[in-house]
């Protein structure tokens, strides 16, 4: 089975610099590793060159977010298994093949996460994925070991094997096949929630999304926008509702497309009433823009099957 770990870089030469030559090692002889650059303005490139001249560099043109860098970059990889991994990962010794092992074992998994911790807590989970990834009825997305901005310390709660509904794109392990056989990440969500779009669209179509705790990796976090950015409230608000839109049932779409304008008026009458007035006004751009989107994710929406989350996974 070819297997090839794909880095998407934006101006992380520093990222690249610490946890590069790790990945190198850790995936010697079980997996090409690869850069795709996404127009970066730093040095990465060249410094990629110099340092890594091992490592198979791609060139994206253009900046075109983390869902159009990894569509662009994977279209010119050969391989049976694809690993979407963020730069700013340490990765572990034996971090590659127990995953590979358990998709091996079963064809219906079309993608899996590993275990993800904290770099700077190492105790503790890290918010992007941690021990795999969930949404309620409401379509708010979650995972075990971090319910909001509350994490877990790991203390083997979660040590098992077992489907999820989303992998998170920090590192994510995918069949190439079903990725371009689904159209990869939905491109307009330009960053964040792609991902889930991703395993809900595979997971709708009969697949299994997985999660492996044999495998542990450490994710530093917030490496391309912080956690307080107005662009990421922007994104999260605006990607999440289109999410909704695309993939939620005919007889649910309504009611819960409803019960969220409600909350996220509330979200975004909080974030006034703190003082946030960016991310006030992150809210009201992510409305605007999605239903000026509408039309595009009507189309998308019909391509689609239909399973709403509750039939999918109860957790």
């Amino acid at each position: 089975m070819r297997v090839a770990v794909v880095i998407l870089n934006w101006n992380g030469k520093k990222f690249l610099e610490k946890f590069l030559p790790a990945v190198i090692k850790n995936s010697k002889d079980i997996a090409e590793v690869i850069v795709a650059d996404n127009d970066s303005k730093d040095d990465s490139v060249e410094f990629l060159k110099k340092k890594f001249p091992e490592v198979r560099i791609i060139i994206n043109k253009t900046n075109g977010g983390f869902s159009k860098g990894y569509n662009d970059a994977l279209k010119q990889v050969d391989a049976d298994i694809y690993i979407l991994l963020n730069s700013d990962i340490e990765v572990t010794e034996n971090w590659i093949r127990p995953i590979i092992n358990l998709m091996q074992s079963d064809e219906s998994i079309a993608a899996c996460q590993p275990k993800i911790k904290s770099f700077y807590s190492k105790n503790e989970f890290e918010y992007a994925g941690a021990a795999g990834g969930f949404i309620d009825t409401l379509g708010y997305p979650f995972c075990r070991g971090r319910l909001f901005q509350s994490i877990e310390i790991d203390n083997g709660q979660y040590n098992d094997t077992c489907e999820i509904f989303w992998a998170t794109g920090a590192c994510m392990f995918v069949r190439a096949e079903v990725y371009h056989k689904f159209g990869g990440l939905d491109e307009d969500f330009f960053a964040h929630m792609e991902e889930i779009d991703f395993c809900w669209r595979v997971k709708n179509a009969g697949y299994k999304i997985m999660y492996c705790a044999d495998s542990v990796i450490y994710h530093v976090g917030g490496g391309t926008l912080p956690k307080s950015s107005s662009r990421k409230t922007y994104l999260n608000f605006r990607n999440n509702l289109s999410l909704l839109f695309k993939n939620l049932p005919a007889n649910k779409l309504h009611c819960v497309m409803l019960l969220r304008l409600i909350l996220d008026f509330i979200a975004a009458l909080k974030f006034l009433l703190n003082g946030d007035f960016k991310d006030a006004i992150a809210v009201t751009k992510a409305y605007i823009h999605f239903y000026f989107i509408l039309p595009t994710n009507y189309k998308k929406r019909h391509t689609n099957k239909h399973i709403f989350v509750t039939k999918i996974y109860k957790g």
